[in-house]
């Protein structure tokens, strides 16, 4: 049963754990919305501090734990005790505010890592059945995206910043199928939660989850690697793909921002391929000099898209089977793609008095051995 769609026009939200990888992405977001307010709690505060903080909170997003300590005994202390402390808090005071804990799946496992996340769970639904707060428990699968550590509890984060700055990665099982969640999709649904407040006590799935086996993680993350030397993408348009390859880019040092292409230079001017995909074509440009005609070909089956970016250009074409003459001119006064259409044998004259830049998509990746490439006089 949803209390309200948003409890106050400017929640306060408690964030402990807010340095931590969850804390900082959801921090940031949170600071973009303007119905909420953030304060933050980290481990370097003092517990006087979280007291006040409770006293001022509207929510809470319990994100604080341990989960690499030097000894076991911490996961106690830490996932445990804070927990209490934070429960105890919100009795004494008698808030009755929502309350959103970043459990783990590792709670229905026989671990000291997970017997901790579980005995806290259990403190919070205590809390929640003899305060009447709110309580929803995320259990997460392994987290990924910017800002994780890596070497530390994320093989993602360790593949990305390995392979970013070749260094070795280890793959002992390569098998093996991990769980995972992105960061986003994380902060999303805890969002959510806070302007959907449920009563009562609830375990909420977090989607979507991803499986990926460990030596496919290797090689998809080594493919993002090459693809500044061959050029050639990886689909990272949407699902899985789409969320590893913002995490590997996140690993990026500045100086490694940019990179350079391969340019082919010759008398007319050059050419550059700048991308190529699995499935629909590759990306490039060109330049030509004033009076500088290129093509003069035609293609079966191959299409191409072209958009004159800088001076002016002639497009002419003629049909190989009847003869018909087409004639185009554009330049960069106007945005005009030019296409290309099989059985047409087309070329593009510089018509300006400068340097001419054309972008051109093809839809298939220029492939030597069968070219589809017909030269032959328009």
């Amino acid at each position: 049963m949803v209390i309200s769609k948003i409890l106050k026009s400017n929640m306060r939200v408690l964030v402990t754990g807010s340095k931590g990888f969850i804390g900082k992405n959801l921090c940031a977001r949170l600071s973009e919305i303007e119905e909420f307010s953030v304060l933050f709690f980290d481990r370097n505060d003092s517990s006087s501090l979280l007291e006040d903080l409770i006293d001022k909170s509207d929510a809470i997003i319990h994100l604080a734990g341990e989960n690499r300590p030097r000894d076991d005994s911490e996961f106690d202390n830490i996932n445990v005790g804070l927990t209490k402390t934070i429960s105890r808090a919100l009795v004494l005071l008698d808030k009755k505010i929502p309350v959103f804990f970043a459990s783990s799946t590792q709670a229905e496992l026989n671990n000291p890592y997970g017997k901790s996340k579980y005995a806290a769970e259990v403190e919070l639904q205590q809390l929640s059945s003899e305060n009447n707060n709110p309580v929803v428990v995320f259990r997460l699968p392994g987290v990924f995206g910017k800002w994780c550590k890596p070497n530390y509890n994320s093989v993602v984060a360790t593949f990305c910043h390995n392979i970013v700055n070749n260094l070795e990665i280890k793959v002992n099982n390569p098998s093996s199928v991990l769980k995972l969640i992105y960061i986003d999709d994380l902060v999303n649904e805890i969002i959510y939660s806070l302007k959907n407040i449920i009563i009562g006590f609830t375990r909420r799935p977090v989607g979507p989850e991803y499986s990926i086996t460990l030596g496919e993680l290797a090689n998809k993350i080594g493919r993002f690697k090459h693809s500044r030397s061959s050029l050639m993408t990886e689909k990272v348009g949407d699902g899985l793909t789409r969320a590893l390859y913002a995490t590997y880019v996140s690993y990026f040092s500045s100086e490694i921002f940019s990179y350079s292409l391969p340019e082919n230079i010759d008398s007319r001017g050059k050419f550059v391929e700048v991308l190529k995909t699995p499935d629909s074509g590759q990306f490039s440009f060109f330049t030509a000099l004033p009076g500088i005609t290129r093509g003069s070909h035609y293609h079966h089956t191959k299409t191409e898209k072209f958009l004159v970016i800088k001076g002016t250009a002639r497009f002419k074409f003629r049909n190989i089977m009847t003869n018909e003459y087409h004639e185009i001119l554009t330049s960069d006064s106007e945005s005009i793609v030019v296409e290309t259409v099989p059985g047409w044998v087309h070329d593009i004259t510089n018509v300006g008095d400068c340097d001419m830049i054309v972008m051109l998509w093809a839809n298939e990746i220029f492939n030597p051995s069968h070219p589809d490439t017909i030269s032959c006089e328009v």
